[in-house]
């Protein structure tokens, strides 16, 4: 089935009721409030961390980092702080332990694994500005500027592949300072209808986001998790309880303005630069039974822009298949970073 028409009967879905509008494509990731309020002393590309040499320690506890706007970070550093360091990026609306299965995987290969609750989600605080992809990856930066991160992979999943595009693309340069990139199932370059990406999802289709999460946050995510967002909608599939509550956890826990502004953001930040820009080694994996994201609109177009991409799909794979499929995916995780 072509992609047209893969996006014709999404669309058709989409008009039929709620649980059809969360199929087409809610997690695509997230990010953005369209206009961001400044605090004092920050500049429009986000706030940063002070560098944690400078005398005003950034690092206010063993688990938090407080940015320039005063937005509390969270993030976990698990294992030997002198071995290589993975850091993890989670998807909308989620937090860092949507990565407990790759978490717990590299640990035990002996990696130093990092991942951190974006702003407005999970642990992080609930500041009611920021919400956008400059934002999302100065904080990113913010973590890795404290702990000192050197060499680091990167892997970022569904809005948090945004974000690793975006902090590679403003901070992520400077000699040693990324060693890789994993884009799984990622938002990029753009997922909105626009002159230049006519075969994006039209506005609607996100005002719809937006409507839903207003009315009835819980009930919609609860939707997201039982349905399309690891394919348990599908006939025959397994259906694992678990995984619905604890996504649906994850969301909850998080900022109701946060995950309402966020959506602009991973619908309608173009990262056609970004993805221009990155010049390590990149790895793009991506189910091709994703309805959140489908990879069509993004993993098709996102490895073309790439200099030094390689692909790899997924025959029948959610958008979740982190989770339904840990052990196919761990393994590709560590072999691409091992090469």
């Amino acid at each position: 089935m072509g992609d047209d028409t893969k996006s014709s009967q999404l669309m058709k879905g989409w008009a039929a009721n709620r649980r059809e509008i969360v199929a087409g494509g809610l997690i695509l990731a997230g990010a953005a409030a369209a206009g961001p309020v400044l605090a004092a002393g920050e500049n429009a590309t986000g706030p940063r961390a002070t560098n944690s040499s400078s005398g005003d320690q950034a690092m206010n506890s063993d688990n938090f980092v407080r940015t320039s706007d005063g937005a509390q970070i969270y993030f976990k550093d698990w294992g030997p702080k002198d071995a290589r360091p993975v850091m993890f990026h989670h998807g909308w609306p989620l937090s860092a332990d949507e990565w407990d299965a790759q978490i717990l995987f590299f640990l035990q290969h002996g990696y130093r694994v990092v991942a951190h609750d974006r702003r407005g989600h999970g642990r992080s605080s609930h500041v009611p500005y920021g919400h956008d992809m400059d934002h999302y990856a100065a904080d990113a930066f913010a973590v890795v500027e404290v702990l000192n991160l050197k060499n680091v992979v990167h892997i970022g999943h569904s809005t948090g592949g945004g974000e690793v595009a975006r902090y590679v693309a403003k901070f992520g340069q400077p000699a040693g300072r990324v060693a890789k990139t994993i884009l799984v199932a990622a938002v990029p370059p753009l997922m909105v209808k626009t002159g230049g990406n006519p075969d994006g999802l039209p506005l609607d289709v996100f005002d719809g986001f937006r409507t839903s999460l207003a009315d009835n946050r819980a009930q919609f995510y609860l939707d997201v998790a039982s349905g399309p967002f690891y394919g348990f909608n599908r006939e025959g599939a397994n259906v694992y309880p678990g995984l619905i509550q604890n996504w649906w956890r994850q969301g909850m826990e998080g900022s109701a303005k946060a995950h309402y502004d966020g959506i602009k953001a991973f619908s309608e930040t173009d990262q056609t630069e970004d993805l221009r820009s990155i010049e390590v080694p990149t790895l793009v994996m991506h189910g091709d039974d994703d309805q959140i994201v489908p990879i069509g609109n993004s993993t098709v177009k996102s490895i073309k822009l790439l200099q030094n991409g390689l692909l790899k799909t997924y025959s029948g794979y959610s958008h979740g298949m982190l989770a339904t499929h840990a052990e196919v995916l761990n393994t590709d995780l560590l072999s691409f970073i091992q090469s």
